[in-house]
């Protein structure tokens, strides 16, 4: 049996502490015996990425009835191996924030107020807007030079990406002629 730096830890760490209850006279038969009878109820377990910075730690996460329950670090993700920082440990406020934008809000040009948007509606705004600034920013030719290219849009990546989300917002952007790409862990 092999023993890891984590296990021998965790076993001298319980026998030092049932050394100390011992010696105190705490009985220790009463919680073991509740412990036995006692069944957890777990929620949904899955794994995932912290968002917070460009490391990629690992996390396991534990919902239960729609709300995060738990969530630690990853002791089989080969970046953080179990450990979550202190951004990492309080990533269930992403989700369980209450000041957490939930909807689509719109404010139109020049206006005071936030108006709510369904996406039915949001996304051929966007796409409208998109190619009218491409179309008026395209640069075709240049001292006879085929660039194509736009100069009206640029994008900025963020952290939270993972590899392959970066190539396809990569390719999606080049496939519009973006040339000012960038990604946050450059800057």
């Amino acid at each position: 049996m092999e023993i890891s730096r984590r296990h021998f830890l965790a076993g001298t760490g319980a026998a030092g502490t049932g050394a100390l209850f011992a010696s105190l006279g705490i009985p220790l038969r009463p919680s073991a015996a509740f412990a036995e009878t006692a069944q957890p109820r777990r929620g949904t377990i899955t794994t995932t990425i912290c968002p917070f910075c460009g490391v990629g730690c690992g996390q396991i996460v534990e919902v239960r009835d729609g709300r995060v329950v738990n969530i630690e670090g990853d002791p089989d993700h080969p970046i953080n191996e179990g450990s979550v920082c202190s951004k990492g440990a309080a990533l269930y406020q992403v989700h369980q924030n209450e000041r957490r934008l939930r909807k689509i809000r719109y404010r139109r040009p020049g206006g005071k107020d936030w108006e709510d948007l369904s996406w039915d509606r949001a996304i051929p705004m966007i796409v409208e807007r998109v190619q009218k600034t491409r179309d008026a920013t395209w640069v075709g030719q240049r001292d006879g030079l085929a660039l194509n290219h736009t100069t009206g849009i640029a994008c900025l990546g963020g952290a939270a990406l993972d590899t392959e989300e970066c190539y396809l917002l990569a390719k999606a952007m080049r496939g519009l002629g973006v040339i000012w790409l960038e990604h946050q862990a450059r800057i």
